[in-house]
């Protein structure tokens, strides 16, 4: 099969497509044709090192759709020829998290793409419990863009944090993958949305996701447009993924007695903290990874009957691969970036 694939941790130029074994799938997997893969910020991260990868040469990506070629012998759910998306998320399915139904907690807790390889390759072997029907009228492009960033941010929002309509939400980032997520999903609370971004035409996409309050954090910090904005008292959650670059002003964006909640933290990971913003506004800070099984039921049937829109800035053949990471490192417009196999890829499909 023709794959995408590194054998080092790099730049971009690292990457490459071209012959890969074919996977073989264990009783309790399922060989997918893969008609669509999604890029995520995590693919960057994990082509330069950070984690590594558990065996080289390494096949990245997380999101993926496809049609079922092949079934274990256990595969109860699935036969050849069903459409399916993936849900990157592995967990043992034992351990006292899981038991609880938190497997995104799980002590084993594995992503498709990261630890392992992925499936942005013509076929992947991805197990049962990781695939989803996907309804007919859905394109794999649309579906394969969404599980990542759609379960993340859900998590983050609605069990995390658990707004309701009541709430101010500010979102940093809003032009990304998480980003674009966390705004409909307030927006579809009731929320008043507050949304940064660096550019007019990224703050217009924002506005047509659900977006109240636009901010422009080249033009202005975003924390004294806030203050501006709610009359000094801040805002009740503050959506931040960004980490070194923006923590501190999230932590004077925040009103008395709100909340931080993060997923990642693309600009750095290790910001210095003023602990008496945390415990004299009486804030709470909220990590959140992926999610369980049924949040990704639950957020994908919003994608599916078109509550949520996952909004793709471009769909790239499999083989400009590179030009696709280097999309994402340059923050290069709004939405997901898709890639499909060279072969399924027709230019005029997706304009």
């Amino acid at each position: 099969m023709q794959a995408i694939y590194y054998e080092e941790h790099g730049p971009a130029d690292v990457l490459e497509y071209g012959d890969f074994p074919d996977p073989e799938i264990g009783p309790e997997e399922v060989l997918v044709e893969i008609e669509a893969g999604g890029l995520n910020h995590l693919d960057v991260w994990t082509r330069k090192g950070m984690p590594s990868p558990e065996e080289m040469p390494h096949i990245p990506g997380s999101d993926g759709a496809g049609v079922v070629s092949k079934v274990g012998e256990r595969v109860t759910r699935f036969e050849a020829g069903d459409r399916v998306v993936v849900d990157p998320g592995l967990y043992c399915g034992e351990c006292e998290f899981c038991r609880k139904g938190e497997q995104s907690m799980c002590v084993d807790y594995k992503m498709i793409g990261e630890h392992v390889r992925g499936v942005h390759s013509e076929f992947a072997a991805v197990p049962e419990q990781n695939l989803l029907e996907l309804p007919e009228g859905i394109d794999f492009a649309t579906a394969a863009s969404a599980p990542l960033v759609f379960q993340t941010s859900w998590r983050m929002l609605r069990t995390r944090v658990d707004i309701d309509q009541s709430d101010s939400v500010l979102v940093l980032g809003a032009s990304g993958g998480v980003g674009h997520a966390c705004v409909q999903i307030a927006a579809n609370e009731g929320c008043e949305v507050f949304a940064t971004a660096s550019s007019e035409a990224k703050l217009d996409l924002a506005r047509e996701c659900g977006a109240d309050h636009l901010i422009d954090y080249e033009e202005e910090d975003f924390d004294e447009a806030i203050k501006d904005l709610t009359d000094g008292r801040g805002v009740d959650v503050v959506v931040d993924h960004v980490g070194e670059a923006t923590w501190d002003n999230s932590l004077s964006a925040a009103a008395n007695g709100g909340s931080i909640v993060t997923c990642g933290a693309t600009s750095g990971v290790s910001p210095e903290t003023n602990i008496p913003k945390v415990f004299w506004k009486q804030l709470d800070i909220l990590g959140s990874t992926m999610g369980t099984p049924g949040e990704m039921d639950d957020v994908m049937t919003k994608v599916f009957d078109g509550t949520f829109e996952p909004h793709i800035r471009e769909v790239l053949p499999m083989s400009e691969v590179q030009r696709a990471h280097e999309m994402l490192e340059s923050r290069e417009g709004f939405g997901s970036v898709v890639v499909v196999p060279d072969e399924k890829y027709d230019p005029d499909d997706y304009e």
